[in-house]
């Protein structure tokens, strides 16, 4: 009867998350909860636990675990440098081609460190063009606002082979109350844009800052123009905005002439698209940070744009290039089935989890967490997930509380999606894989924190 009695107990909602989810008028059956210890002694909690889910960005789990699996902790990513002529007093007498093999974190210092060290193997002009050679991945076949018709947001930047900085245009905002104006930097700004600002600064309490300042992209033939306006208060003192304005190409254009011009390189040619033939010469090879320390960047701040670039090397090392999203979940599907995993309900799609379309249940999903904990990279995988009350997406959540630092949680977010997987330590030293799936309305509100704080303490305080 007792054994009865537990399995009854594993299947319904704690009181106090049932009393939350009360309080708010969320239905019970919008929530999936699974609760384990990693030992594998049986779930301790085990609500809607089979019901297909939108998992949001803990999708990534199963994307970084897999890469992490399949590529190693150690694993990076090159960036080539290639002549299709010869270099003569520091000049390469034809086109200089760039390839690239789907680096996710090729952000701009790195990519000065590349240029710097082909100008320290002799090159100093170019007579050519630039070439990019984005062929290890497919070309996407979406937009930047497919998604949800916001193409400005850097969540929305496309996978490339070649993707520097994100695609991302830094706008830098510094007040100057002495000449009543503000002053606005764009870096890099891509090739064809130009600058205007009409931001009138204003006196009284900050409201957003630059978030509060409209940002509008005018086309006039071949030219385009970014256009601020709006109200920027003195008390915000200096803030940022990140935002995605043009392709590659442009944006390559842009931040190559920028770049190479400052470090005193000499180039008047053009930026084109094309591939590296097979007599140039490789003139530089740059490399990536290990794929243990990318990881961290995309599991701690939910990069989107990071982890739809790991599933497409998976696709490109894998089953061939160039890399495509297909041959990314087939990859995936693959993992699993060699640890006896099954999902029929799964829905990978891009990887990142930014899909309406992804699917997966909070039981497989523990089970992937599960994997994780008995695999050989788990304090490598741990590592990568923000820690409560500390960083990541995670650092403002339940701050001094008696939970601080004892749960690594990979969170998910989209309209009416809210989502919290992976492991925290109880109150009594025991280690728990914990998922919570919400879809509802209001799910991604106030409320939807309110419901997953309530397990998290439960968990916690749990006798």
């Amino acid at each position: 009867m007792q054994a009865t009695a537990d399995a009854a107990d594993r299947t319904q909602l704690p009181r106090t998350v049932a009393a939350t989810l009360r309080r708010y008028g969320m239905p019970a059956r919008s929530l999936s909860v699974v609760v384990r210890p990693v030992d594998g002694s049986g779930a301790v909690l085990d609500f809607n636990a089979d019901v297909p889910r939108s998992p949001a960005s803990t999708l990534k789990i199963l994307t970084t675990l897999v890469s992490l699996e399949k590529l190693g902790p150690a694993y990076t990513w090159k960036t080539e440098a290639f002549g299709d002529g010869p270099v003569r007093d520091g000049r390469l007498q034809g086109n200089l081609y760039i390839k690239g093999y789907g680096d996710p974190d090729l952000v701009i210092e790195d990519f000065w460190r590349f240029l710097h060290g082909l100008q320290e193997r002799g090159v100093r002009s170019i007579s050519g063009n630039l070439v990019l050679d984005q062929d290890y991945f497919a070309q996407s076949d979406t937009t930047r606002a497919g998604f949800d018709g916001h193409p400005l947001r850097p969540y929305n930047v496309l996978p490339s082979a070649l993707l520097v900085n994100f695609q991302a245009v830094r706008f830098r905002f510094f007040p100057d109350p002495s000449h009543a104006r503000v002053h606005v930097v764009a870096d890099p700004l891509p090739a064809g844009f130009t600058l205007i600002s009409h931001v009138r600064l204003v006196d009284g309490p900050c409201l957003g800052g630059a978030h509060a300042v409209d940002m509008q992209v005018e086309r006039s033939g071949r030219e385009r123009r970014v256009i601020l306006t709006g109200n920027y208060a003195s008390a915000c003192g200096q803030d940022d905005r990140y935002r995605v304005l043009s392709g590659s190409r442009d944006y390559m254009d842009g931040i190559f002439r920028e770049l190479w011009r400052g470090m005193g390189g000499k180039f008047h040619g053009h930026v084109v698209y094309g591939r590296v033939p097979p007599s140039a010469q490789l003139l530089y090879t740059g490399h990536s940070p290990p794929l243990a320390e990318v990881i961290r960047s995309i599991n701690k701040y939910s990069n989107n744009v990071m982890a739809r670039q790991l599933l497409l090397t998976l696709a490109a090392r894998f089953v061939g290039v160039p890399g495509t999203v297909a041959d990314g979940d087939r990859v995936v599907r693959g993992w699993l089935a060699a640890h006896g995993m099954h999902f029929p309900e799964l829905f990978v799609g891009n990887g990142s989890g930014l899909s309406r379309r992804a699917r997966i249940s909070a039981r497989h999903l523990a089970d992937v967490l599960d994997a994780a904990y008995q695999g050989p990279y788990m304090p490598e995988f741990f590592a990568s997930l923000p820690v409560l009350s500390v960083d990541g997406t995670m650092k403002y959540r339940l701050d001094g509380s008696a939970l601080a630092g004892r749960a690594h949680l990979k969170t998910g977010s989209l309209d009416g999606v809210l989502a919290a997987a992976g492991m925290m330590l109880d109150s009594k030293g025991r280690r728990m894989l914990v998922v919570c799936l919400q879809n509802d309305p209001d799910a991604d509100s106030g409320a939807g924190q309110a419901v997953q704080n309530a397990l998290f303490e439960w968990v916690y305080h749990r006798p």
